[in-house]
């Protein structure tokens, strides 16, 4: 019986459902607003089965106009914890629900902010918007519009709305359950469902719907063939044919998605233990076999590395070698101009030459010098040689690259300070560009390698069994899930150690990084040393994290500058 309750998915009276309020001081954490007052109602089956109510500091006066609206003053707040100390809280009361909300937008917009800006991960819960469940459960005669209040007017709820969190909250979940007794005679009866109410789906694409019928609900990657057998696409979810449906429902809006359904024919699936594996082989899958409609790690050749080029004078190179992780190179950079930058930047400040032609260790008869040499921007080995002092700029170019850019970062914002002073933003900020570039090529490659020559096997608490992976020069050798047992699991996964691929792809490294990084991980056997080094480009990740903010802010800030 559970296998055939897994084979349809999750009924929606199974489903258990945490419906979110929240009063903030304004219309858009965009803006700067804050949250002031957290709701939440936790239902199952129809039944109320826990609340959550907190006020919140916000950390800024609240307007009067939205105290006129909620009630909530600054002295209801003065005394009321941070938002940063009731997340953890609001996480526990989550869980894996499906999250609902009335414009859920506005609510989850405010939430997954707080998480970013407190350095938590959004958990990914389905989302369900009642506004959008309006639309499909009451007609324009009865509902001529889609406020709370009005619904709860349709739907008969106990709790009028009043623009505090617990009431707003207790209100909607009253007409969620009743939109959802609507909705179950259109077939909307299971959680999968759902995501199908929020458009219309082609004839074409409707028909192939079948395709899902055979696909386990269980964690892996899926594979739409084509009429040849070709490989369409490859993706990976925790829920197999829930996934795999989805692609057939109003749900799935990409028209290049809509474009691979029509033409496919057939969906294979590869069942795997855990979620870090199916994500793993995803990645090799689409490396091997290049569909069609994957962007994403379709073409990791294409990707640059900068290095210092093997010769007597050194200059700075980009290469898309697949070996560039094994040698001294740094990145991958995101793109060819990032890693222009980053040359142009190691050129400005160390006087790394830019001149192309390989030079001999000892300079030829009659050569010359460029104008760099008379600018002083270049040692000219090309004409000194070894007195040009060239070696020391290569060892410091070196050492910036992979080790320690710290030099680079004190001369270039020097560099900065001066253009902004004298108002040169576009040279500034080709120089801060180029910067950030380098030293995060430096920090990514420098992670990358951490893992060589390690061995290790780790294991992580998730919904109420334990993830075992094995991991060996920063390639996954296998993976369990195990509900107890963990150190038998991690005895058999070091079995595997031997068959471990020679040389994971890049995305690879760093999926499995994440997952060992994360701090629920726990180690189990390491054998090896997995270090970063202690002086290393990690110690500038907050200035380049600063730096590959927004890009809205920075033109905003940039735009500021200029005015003043």
């Amino acid at each position: 019986m559970q296998g055939d309750l897994l084979s349809i998915g999750e009924p929606l009276h199974q489903t258990t459902f945490v419906v979110i309020d929240l009063e903030t001081t304004g219309a858009s954490a965009r803006s700067g607003a804050g949250i002031t007052e957290i709701g939440a109602v936790k239902t199952r089956g129809g039944e109320v089965i826990g609340e959550f109510q907190t006020l919140v500091d916000p950390g800024m006066p609240i307007p009067p106009m939205i105290v006129a609206l909620t009630g909530i003053t600054d002295a209801m707040v003065t005394t009321a914890p941070r938002i940063e100390a009731v997340l953890p809280s609001l996480i526990e009361f989550m869980g894996d629900a499906v999250l609902v909300a009335h414009n859920a937008p506005f609510d989850i917009g405010f939430l997954k902010a707080a998480f970013r800006e407190h350095g938590y991960r959004w958990p990914g819960n389905q989302v369900v918007d009642t506004v959008l469940l309006a639309r499909r459960a009451t007609t324009k005669e009865e509902a001529p519009n889609k406020k709370l209040a009005t619904l709860a007017r349709v739907f008969s709820s106990p709790v009028t709305p009043t623009h505090r969190a617990l009431d707003d909250a207790r209100a909607t979940a009253h007409v969620l359950h009743g939109m959802l007794e609507r909705l179950a005679r259109f077939g909307i009866t299971h959680r999968e469902d759902l995501d199908a109410l929020r458009a219309s789906v082609p004839e074409n694409v409707r028909k192939k719907a079948t395709l899902a019928d055979a696909v386990p609900a269980a964690p892996g990657v899926y594979v739409f063939r084509g009429p040849r057998g070709e490989w369409l696409y490859v993706g990976t979810s925790r829920n197999l044919r829930a996934r795999v449906k989805s692609y057939f429902t109003k749900a799935e809006q990409r028209r290049s998605m809509r474009d691979m359904v029509s033409l496919a024919v057939a969906v294979d699936t590869f069942v795997v233990p855990t979620a870090l594996e199916a994500a793993v082989l995803e990645v090799r899958l689409i490396d091997r076999h290049r569909p069609r409609y994957n962007r994403r790690s379709a073409r990791p050749e294409r990707t640059p590395w900068l290095r210092l080029t093997d010769e007597r004078y050194p200059r700075a190179s980009l290469t898309r070698s697949a070996d560039a992780i094994a040698e001294t190179a740094i990145g991958p950079m995101r793109g060819g101009l990032e890693a222009t930058l980053a040359v142009e930047v190691l050129q400005i400040a160390l006087g790394l030459r830019t001149c192309t032609t390989r030079l001999p260790a000892t300079p030829r008869s009659g050569a010359r010098a460029c104008i760099l040499k008379d600018l002083g921007t270049c040692s000219a080995p090309c004409v000194l040689g070894e007195a040009s002092g060239y070696d020391e700029v290569a060892s410091r170019a070196a050492q910036a690259m992979l080790r320690d850019p710290s030099e680079v970062v004190s001369i270039v914002e020097e560099d900065i300070a001066e253009l902004s002073e004298r108002l040169e933003y576009e040279r500034a900020a080709r120089l801060r560009d180029g910067l950030s570039a380098l030293v995060a090529g430096s920090m990514r490659a420098q992670r990358l390698r951490s893992l060589r020559g390690c061995r290790i096997i780790a294991a992580r608490r998730s919904q109420g069994a334990w993830d075992v992976v094995s991991v060996v020069d920063g390639a996954l050798t296998g993976s369990a899930r195990v509900e107890r047992g963990v150190w038998e699991a991690a005895r058999a996964l070091r079995e595997g150690w031997d068959e471990a691929p020679a040389d994971p792809l890049v995305e690879e490294r760093e999926l499995v990084l994440d997952w060992l990084e994360d701090p629920h991980t726990r180690l189990l056997v390491v054998e090896g040393d997995w270090a970063h080094p202690m002086l290393g480009a990690g110690r500038h990740r907050r200035w380049v994290d600063a730096q590959r903010g927004d890009h809205a802010q920075v033109t905003h800030i940039l735009r500021d500058a200029v005015v003043a």
